[in-house]
This record gives C-alpha cells, structure tokens and sequence, in this order.
C-alpha cells in the first residue's frame, strides 16, 4: 500500500512540473499627477478623454498614454515591445465627464468596445477611439456623437496610424516630419 501511495505523489508531482505557470495580469494603476505619456511627454491628466496604461514584462512601470488611441497604436508599432502583460483604458461609460474622464475606472483593452470616427476629438485635437465596458453606453455615445462601435481588434491600424492627411490622425512621432500621437 506504501508504494502505491508514493507512486501516487510521485506522478502528481511529475505532471506539476509539466504544467504551464500562467502569470496573472497585473491590475490597473490608479492615475496620478505625476504620469508622463509616452508619445507626448506631457501631464497624462492635463488632457481630456480616455487615457489607457499598458504593463509590459520587460518594464517595471506602466506605459502611460493620453489617449486611448495612442494605447492601441502602441500595440501595433514594430518598435514598440511586444511582451504585453496588460492592457488598460478608461471606462468612458463609467466616466464622470470627457473633461475628467476619471483615474481608477479602467477595462482591459482587449475586452472594451470601442467607437471611433465619431466628432469628439482626443486630448491633442485628434480622432479618438472612445472605449466602453458596455454596448448601451456605447451606443449612446454613438447616437450623440456619431461614429461606430468595434471591438479591440476591429481598429483599423490606419485609424491609429494615419496620417496627419488623412483625416483618421497623424503618425507616431518617430515618423520624420510628423506631429506626435498624443
């Protein structure tokens, strides 16, 4: 009966050791006045609209944008790490207003729902794309202010991407001769 048991714990262990560790997200930061955005290199809070952090394995603090827009064209820019932990934007249907759009009222990006094309612009004068945790809020969004609803991977990267032309934005500031995301 010993043996049985030990055989037992022993291909417990075993099958322990060849089970993957899957690492659990890290939670959203609270904003604060101190946050510095990546593009911009200004005051994330000194902008209207939703802002968005994202937690990359190989860094020790979260990338800080002022626009959700600029927190997606992270994702999608070759030069931009690619070992994403977590992706953060502003609930804007949980917002107190576009002015303040709050600084703990985080969704994970790749969950929201996002409308863009719509006539509110971002904190630097630019297309934004305006993230929710709910379709109905959303969709409010979109009766005020135009513009349809994607999901996370539905941005078109042109929208994040565009250029300065174009009318769906401008070109990260490592673009010669282009205006900063942010």
């Amino acid at each position: 009966m010993r043996r049985l048991l030990l055989a037992f714990l022993g291909a417990l262990v075993l099958a322990g050791c060849g089970e993957k560790q899957v690492a659990q997200a890290p939670p959203p930061h609270r904003m604060t006045a101190e946050l510095i955005g990546h593009y911009c290199g200004m005051n994330v809070l000194e902008h209207p609209g939703p802002k968005g952090q994202i937690f990359v394995a190989s860094l020790i603090e979260p990338v800080w944008f002022s626009s959700a827009r600029d927190t997606i064209a992270f994702t999608v820019l070759p030069d931009e790490p690619k070992d994403i932990q977590a992706i953060y934007v502003t609930d804007m249907g949980k917002a107190p207003s576009w002015e303040k759009p709050g600084v703990d009222n985080w969704i994970e990006a790749r969950k929201a729902l996002f409308v863009i094309g719509s006539r509110v612009k971002g904190g630097m004068g630019g297309d934004e794309a305006v993230p929710f945790s709910e379709r109905s809020a959303a969709a409010k969004f979109v009766t005020d202010n135009g513009g349809r609803i994607v999901s996370f991977a539905d941005v078109p990267r042109d929208y994040v991407l565009g250029s300065d032309g174009d009318k769906t934005g401008v070109v990260p500031e490592s673009a010669p001769g282009r205006a900063s995301l942010d």
